[in-house]
């Protein structure tokens, strides 16, 4: 027996040996000139800061695919190719079909009379209800929310100091109004950019509903002054009156039906690229470990500075080449991983989540056999020594992190927890997708800088020593989980919590 283990141990020497050296060269194809090249290539002018959807991103999604094509990785979308691409819809309101119909009286005319602040759209039928008129000063939250409106057409006609901010209306909404009107006194030029405004084409999902949002509208005082009038409210007075405190009117007399209508502009699709290195183990190979980060930003906007194109380096160039570096040292690696990995790069992130939301609801494997995701969103700037992860007390993956990073002292690298729990960063990018479906994540963040959102966020300023030491980790953060004889587990409340939204 002794015999017999000692030259298993022999025969095994060579393995481990050659295993090891393979985690070595992997581990060395990581390199800051690679991460500072990749990132100036999805980062540079020409593609025009990768909104979604725009030429620029669809080039930055070959270019992805491409080099995954070339590391030797397999087409991870549903169709069989690397790119994974999802439906969208540009709308505009339809103002020939939409209306508000006063009980008795004219019909509004939409960009005559009416103007689609937010919300819609409604059904066929519309919304109605009785006009609560509110006047004065919003005040506090709680005066707004004492105001009995649910159920009703509210119309909030205020001027001078009077004027209601967004931030008054929410808790106004909360109160279930059928829709809010805000009566416009200001010349026909302001009229004009307020009917621009609703006018300009918008984006959305094409797979999910609209939520049920109360519409809210602007219209011009002279459209329902009369009506008004009809039940003994004095428009004109109300408007000149400045700084009088908050109150509200029941006009139970009239009537108001808010119809809203879309019309569609265009059907069209923006990009996700997914990836796959299938595993090793002949039963753990239908796992899979998920790296995720997103590709655009926010595309070209009003200059600063006389610039225009904001080339998001950082916000999320870097965690998207982290995701690519990552794949690269991963592609090298021999033997293979137990488990299979998977690399996806999705966008819409800055709309909202659009990419992983739609890629966690249409997988190419069953959501199940994801048992872990690694996000990366913005890892090349601030401290140079430290990266916090967020996440890490939800599930056991802060442990094996934790683990793994004491395992190799020579990256230099310490790991924080979340320091912005008041801004809500868990749910702010991609991984949040993947918990809300059961998938146990970690995510990847050194924190905003005051070039977030700016067009100086520029590849001049990353750091491609530090980025390079963080892809590293990750990189044997991956190879740790992928291996394990157990998968990730949630810790019970944090799965109650956010999972199946129960406490």
């Amino acid at each position: 027996m002794r015999r017999i283990a000692l030259i298993g141990v022999l025969l095994s020497a060579p393995y481990a040996v050659a295993a090891q050296n393979g985690v070595t060269n992997a581990v060395s194809s990581i390199t800051a000139e690679d991460f500072i090249r990749r990132v100036g290539v999805i980062a540079h002018d020409s593609m025009l800061g990768r909104d979604t959807p725009s030429a620029g991103l669809s080039m930055t999604a070959q270019y992805i695919a491409n080099e995954f094509r070339r590391m030797g990785l397999s087409p991870g979308a549903p169709n069989g190719s690397f790119i994974q691409e999802y439906p969208l819809i540009r709308e505009r309101v339809d103002i020939v079909a939409s209306s508000v119909a006063i009980e008795g009286g004219r019909t509004l005319r939409f960009g005559q009379d009416v103007s689609l602040l937010s919300g819609g759209p409604t059904d066929r039928r519309g919304v109605s209800g009785a006009t609560v008129v509110v006047t004065g000063r919003p005040g506090n939250p709680q005066a707004v929310a004492d105001l009995d409106v649910s159920g009703a057409v509210v119309l909030i006609v205020a001027s001078g100091s009077n004027q209601w901010s967004r931030r008054d209306l929410f808790p106004l909404l909360r109160q279930g109004p059928a829709a809010v009107i805000t009566v416009n006194d200001g010349s026909d030029a302001e009229w004009r950019s307020v009917v621009d405004g609703m006018n300009r084409v918008s984006l959305r999902t094409a797979w999910r509903e609209r939520s049920a949002n109360a519409p809210s509208l602007a219209v011009r005082a002279q459209a329902v002054e009369r009506a008004l009038a009809s039940q003994g409210f004095d428009l004109r007075s109300a408007l000149q009156s400045d700084s009088s405190p908050l109150s509200s009117q029941r006009l139970a007399g009239l009537t108001l039906t808010i119809n809203v209508e879309y019309e569609t502009v265009e059907e069209t699709t923006a990009p996700n690229v997914v990836a796959v290195l299938e595993g090793s183990d002949p039963t753990l190979r239908d796992e899979y470990i998920a790296f995720s980060g997103h590709m655009d930003h926010v595309g070209v906007r009003t200059p600063v500075n006389g610039d225009s194109i904001f080339n998001g380096a950082d916000d999320d160039a870097s965690g998207t080449i982290a995701v690519v570096e990552a794949a690269e040292a991963f592609a090298t690696l021999n033997p293979r991983p137990r488990r299979s990995l998977m690399f996806v790069l999705v966008s819409g992130e800055e709309k909202g989540l659009w990419g992983s939301e739609y890629f966690a609801e249409h997988p190419p494997v069953s959501i199940d056999q994801i048992v872990a995701n690694l996000n990366a969103d913005m890892v090349g700037r601030n401290w140079k020594d430290t990266i916090a992860v967020i996440g890490k007390e939800h599930s056991d993956l802060g442990e094996t992190l934790n683990r793994v990073n004491e395992r190799h002292p020579e990256l230099g690298m310490t790991v924080i927890d979340d320091i912005w729990p008041g801004q809500r960063f868990y749910f702010r990018s991609d991984h949040y997708n993947f918990a809300r479906k059961g998938v146990p994540i970690l995510f990847f963040f050194n924190g905003t800088h005051e070039d977030y959102h700016r067009p100086s966020d520029h590849v001049e300023k990353i750091d491609g020593e530090k980025a390079a030491r963080i892809v590293k980790l990750l990189f044997y953060l991956g190879l740790d989980i992928a291996n394990a004889d157990q998968r990730p587990r949630w810790y019970p409340e944090s799965y109650r919590q956010i999972v199946t939204g129960t406490r």
